[in-house]
């Protein structure tokens, strides 16, 4: 349904705990002026209900986490089940059988359905902390220090991922203590450095807060092939484009290139703190065999009602009718944005349910004013001009043009 456009945003309870907020939480985390934020309070399918009772379109996907819908019904029921079970474990000493399935299950959808043999996993909580696990294991099969990482990608913000995220506003206060290991390209470039010193290429095949960037035609081949000829792992990051977001299961299969390491989260489990690295069973067979204590782990590895929801969600994904759905309204939503046109408008760029409209102006603005319209929308790109459309696989074809409606009154009014 097409939410009533509402006009006190945000609302009296959403303004007390935003002054709540700023007197407890450091003032870098969270954005609060008057008009931003408001404050969730329920969400189902892809809509959004804030503190004072106000319904708002997601086209977020909350970070890309609901593309099967907020609080779908039968995830919510696997992770009510696995909660009156067992609430958590000893994910890296005495783990539960969830663990083994979810490990199980990440390979066959990856290197064995991609006919390169059985994957290893290694299970964590954030998507920086799955990139990390992938850079380490570079580290330890090559020998080799070296990364080569890509301009404007996003991979994180812990110290190890931020080795590979270039955008400045979050690399730039803490360059002074990263190592000096990464050899910057731009992304698309096929003129790669001639460096056997780079043990790692660590790159995302569609860039999502560098502003949605499509690569070009065979680019992904060309990081393959000068992998092989230098020794490097190839790593992609497919935390915000796994699990059907572009269209397919992961965005290198649109170019069919298969990576040594493969880094996942946001929807993989719809809503709990979940990702995973995985790798070629060879790749990762370079990390020593454990000897009571793991070189790479973390108190809620495995957590068992992350791997229960991300069981169902996984099995949700690989439905036909799921795959028919992104499909379906992907097609519409590329033929919809294509077909938008504004002198405001400087380039639309996407794939599947992936899409950014590239504005002659920073977003800031733009976002409040969709947000008093009931509308959730976030901004990407290095100068925060990208308008970023990932709403969840539900979105109708009339929430859209409602949507789009609402961008271009705005967009002239501005």
């Amino acid at each position: 349904m097409i939410p009533e456009i509402k006009t006190v945003i945000p609302g009296p309870c959403s303004q007390d705990l935003a002054v709540r907020l700023r007197k407890h939480e450091s003032r870098n985390v969270t954005y609060v002026d008057e008009s931003w934020p408001v404050f969730w309070e329920r969400a189902q399918g892809v809509n959004v209900w804030d503190a004072d009772g106000n319904r708002f379109l997601d086209f977020t996907s909350a970070f890309g986490v609901a593309g099967l819908g907020h609080r779908h019904p039968e995830i919510v029921a696997a992770m009510k089940e696995q909660c009156d079970q067992l609430l958590h474990g000893m994910g890296d000493v005495h783990p539960t059988a969830l663990k083994v399935e979810m490990c199980a299950r990440l390979s066959r959808l990856t290197f064995e359905r991609w006919g390169a043999g059985p994957g290893k996993v290694v299970l964590s909580n954030s998507g920086f902390e799955a990139v990390e696990t992938a850079l380490k294991t570079a580290r330890l099969a090559t020998g080799k220090r070296g990364v080569m990482a890509f301009a404007n990608g996003y991979h994180g913000l812990g110290y190890g991922s931020l080795l590979g995220t270039d955008l400045e506003k979050f690399r730039g206060p803490f360059v002074d203590q990263l190592a000096g290991v990464t050899t910057r390209v731009d992304y698309g470039s096929f003129e790669l450095p001639d460096d056997d010193a780079i043990g790692a290429v660590l790159v995302e095949p569609i860039q999502g807060r560098g502003g949605k960037v499509l690569p070009p035609a065979g680019f992904l081949s060309a990081l393959r092939d000068w992998c092989d000829a230098h020794g490097a792992l190839l790593i992609f990051d497919e935390i915000y484009t796994g699990f059907h977001r572009t269209g397919k299961w992961f965005a290198c299969e649109w170019e069919g290139v298969i990576p040594d390491l493969i880094c996942v989260g946001k929807a993989m489990s719809g809503g709990f703190p979940i990702s995973a690295c995985v790798g070629k069973s060879e790749v990762m067979d370079k990390w020593p065999e454990s000897p009571g204590e793991a070189l790479h782990t973390s108190t809620f590895l495995g957590h068992p009602v992350g791997c229960a929801m991300a069981l169902k969600s996984l099995e949700i994904l690989e439905r036909h009718e799921t795959i028919e759905l992104v499909e379906v309204v992907s097609a519409s939503l590329s033929s919809a944005l294509q077909s938008f046109d504004h002198t405001a408008v400087h380039e639309i760029r996407g794939r599947g349910m992936m899409w950014g409209m590239e504005l002659d102006r920073p977003a800031g603005g733009l976002l409040a004013s969709l947000l008093a319209e009931g509308l959730l929308f976030l901004a990407d790109g290095p100068q925060g001009n990208v308008l970023s459309f990932t709403p969840p696989f539900l979105i109708s074809e009339g929430e859209l043009d409602h949507a789009l409606t609402v961008i271009r009154r705005l967009l002239d009014a501005a």
